[in-house]
């Protein structure tokens, strides 16, 4: 008799949907444009997915947006961590999450 072993499917992996991709690149988009931003990468993890921007790209990463679905009902899945490892924002939003980065891009103009 011929066994067959059951197909077993990979560990899950988190990632970011359409949606959130859309609202991170949107973000990106507008960094780039300024000449704040010139990278980024994208790691799927097993118990989180990670965004990060990089500035160069050999360096660290300037910032860390990650989503941890474990988090979804304690503190929000979505985070904003500095070059320091210092958590910016944390939350349910990723929009309202994400706008402590905005918040650098503003500069005031002097006369």
């Amino acid at each position: 008799m011929n066994m067959q072993t059951p197909f077993r499917s990979p560990d899950p992996q988190v990632s970011f949907d359409r949606r959130e991709l859309g609202v991170i690149l949107s973000l990106y988009g507008r960094m780039v444009a300024a000449g704040e931003w010139r990278d980024y990468g994208i790691s799927c993890l097993r118990r989180s997915a990670v965004f990060s921007v990089f500035r160069r790209t050999a360096e660290h990463p300037l910032y860390r947006i990650e989503k941890h679905p474990d988090l979804r009902n304690r503190q929000g899945m979505y985070c904003v961590i500095g070059m320091d490892g210092q958590i910016l924002k944390r939350g349910h939003d990723l929009a309202q999450v994400l706008k402590v980065l905005e918040r650098k891009m503003l500069r005031v103009i002097g006369d």
